[in-house]
């Protein structure tokens, strides 16, 4: 199959826009790949599509056997200017050529300084700022509590149902579900609690109620005097595209000021003109203590930070925060071409377009669908939750199907969830209104198939 589709818009290598299925899915380099994969790789690191990538951009992934496939993933929120964008590919080169690493803790330069002065700028609120730079979204929120800690001089830490920080000890022990992430690599990292989040489609609350019981249950479990830092998710990630309702963000973040307690928002899938704002906590006129980002902030590189108040960010003594790696210069170098392009490429705008194309789509399709329990979501993060039409169940073997479904179709889609049943939708935001369009006909076919 093969529909022709003028070159994206914005950003990419001139790639065609094409859904071109040439073989099966996977094709047969794509199974010799994964046979080799399977004699030189820990099992325990997974795919989720068995084919293997050769070219990116736009909003297309083509593998090495040719096909040409749509992509819905964006690498897990990660391209959001587009695979491969030409600024972000020049810089890179242009900066490999001169150095690649001298640790900026020997040797700084002004590459590190560049993005933390960037970030300074563009994260939520006036205040005075400073930012560190390190290599994931993990260790990210690592330094982020680490700082809490120090800056408070108190131990707990609240994170909340639903919630994903990633694979380390400590950031394991802030996620909340089991299996694959934490299932047997206990014990976790200590004085780490859990409050209910706010779960509109599920607790039919208000965010002020649901404020209400998850500060009861921090105050009467934890108590502000033990308490350092509350980190959430403005709206969840791989816990299910959850959008707390309106109000209970900002109640948790008024009761942390009151109560000396750091207010750490994790916007590490959020961030970056992913929905709709440049920072999710803005939709919701939130000032965080902390800020943790990384996923688009590099075009692709590995590369994360923590932006927060200055006399937080300062508080740890020399030497306290640092890493052999963290903010390398070629990441550093991507990092300011891609901050660039969500400044000043429409971004921002676009993922808005995205979410005005495909959100009524999904809405209307649940209109008739009783096994779409939700459709929610912000920008280009959007998703659809599916339920046992009579017990209103989650329904896992469902999103499994349709999403195995529309792989096989040339779609790549990625599910999330606590319970393994949502759908979500993250495309990178230089994805033309054509190509979304075609993947959301793929997507909803499986889904009337199933």
């Amino acid at each position: 199959m093969s529909l022709t589709i003028e070159t994206q818009p914005v950003g990419g290598p001139t790639l065609p826009q094409v859904r071109r299925l040439v073989t099966a899915i996977p094709g047969p380099r794509s199974e010799e790949l994964r046979a080799r994969q399977a004699a030189a790789v820990s099992s325990g690191v997974s795919t989720m599509m068995p084919v293997y990538a050769a070219a990116a951009g736009g909003g297309v992934v083509v593998d090495v056997d040719g096909n040409s496939l749509i992509d819905l993933g964006s690498g897990i929120a990660v391209t959001g200017v587009g695979n491969a964008d030409p600024a972000v590919a020049a810089a890179v080169a242009e900066q490999a050529a001169q150095f690649t690493h001298t640790c900026f803790m020997v040797t700084p330069y002004e590459g590190y300084i560049a993005v933390a002065e960037r970030l300074n700028r563009l994260t939520p609120g006036s205040h005075v700022k400073r930012t560190a730079l390190f290599n994931s979204g993990a260790e990210a929120v690592e330094n982020a509590v680490k700082i809490a800690r120090y800056f408070t001089r108190k131990q707990a830490v609240v994170a909340f149902d639903h919630g994903y920080h990633g694979r380390t000890n400590l950031t394991m022990a802030l996620t909340a579900k089991s299996m694959p992430y934490k299932s047997g690599f206990g014990p976790f990292a200590g004085e780490v609690y859990r409050a209910p989040m706010s779960y509109p489609y599920r607790d039919g609350l208000s965010g002020p109620e649901a404020a209400r019981l998850a500060l009861l249950q921090i105050e009467k479990q934890v108590g502000a005097a033990n308490l350092a830092a509350i980190i959430i998710e403005p709206i969840q990630g791989e816990g299910g595209f959850v959008v707390p309702a309106p109000g209970f963000l900002g109640a948790l973040s008024s009761w942390c000021r009151a109560n000396g307690v750091v207010f750490i928002a994790d916007e590490i899938q959020t961030g970056f003109a992913r929905t709709g704002a440049m920072f999710a906590c803005e939709h919701e006129g939130v000032v965080p203590d902390l800020i943790t980002t990384a996923k688009g902030i590099a075009g692709g590189l590995p590369l994360s930070a923590v932006t927060g108040r200055a006399e937080i960010m300062d508080s740890p003594h020399a030497g306290g925060l640092g890493g052999t790696y963290g903010g390398n210069p070629v990441a550093c170098a991507a990092a300011l071409a891609a901050l660039d392009q969500f400044e000043h490429g429409g971004l921002i705008d676009r993922a808005l377009v995205i979410e005005s194309l495909a959100l009524p789509r999904l809405q209307t399709v649940q209109a008739s669908d009783p096994r779409i329990g939700d459709v929610r979501g912000r920008g280009a993060m959007l998703a659809i939750e599916l339920v046992d039409p009579a017990s209103g169940e989650p329904d896992a073997a469902l999103a499994g199907r349709i999403v195995n479904a529309a792989h096989g179709e040339g779609v790549i889609v990625l599910t999330c969830g606590t319970y393994g049943n949502v759908i979500r939708l993250l495309p990178p935001l230089t994805i033309s209104d054509e190509l979304l369009a075609e993947g959301l006909d793929v997507l909803l076919g499986a889904l009337a198939r199933s």
